[in-house]
């Protein structure tokens, strides 16, 4: 499995004031989207969600977002070594993810940014 990179996931109450502070912080603007009722704004390495807390309480239980090349190749590896998928690959506004439960419990989002053809 290639990993590109990791992005750390911070839920915040004030979604405005976040992005203010790590785009100031990066000199990166943010990408926006809505998932699940959560506002997410992801600026260079971070990952910005607000929103209602009976689904923040299920995101924090996501220690981090790493990136691969694909997430197809990222469910063969994991489940090769013993990790338990709890969901995905599925499609993303900008790719496919999946989420992982490692061995030693924690839990991990996979992403890639592979979108279907015609994209």
């Amino acid at each position: 499995m290639d990993i590109l990179g990791t992005t750390l996931r911070i839920c915040v109450d004030d979604l405005e004031a976040a992005v203010a502070f790590y785009e100031d912080l990066t000199g990166s603007s943010a990408l926006r989207f809505e998932r699940g009722g959560v506002s997410v704004a992801a600026i260079s390495c971070f990952l910005l969600m607000s929103g209602p807390e009976s689904e923040l309480e299920i995101l924090r239980k996501v220690t981090a977002t790493i990136a691969v090349k694909d997430a197809d190749d990222a469910h063969a590896a994991l489940t090769r070594v013993g990790a338990r998928i709890l969901a995905g690959p599925v499609p993303t506004p900008v790719g496919r993810n999946l989420i992982a439960v490692h061995p030693d419990g924690s839990v991990f989002e996979y992403v890639d940014r592979t979108l279907p053809s015609g994209r």
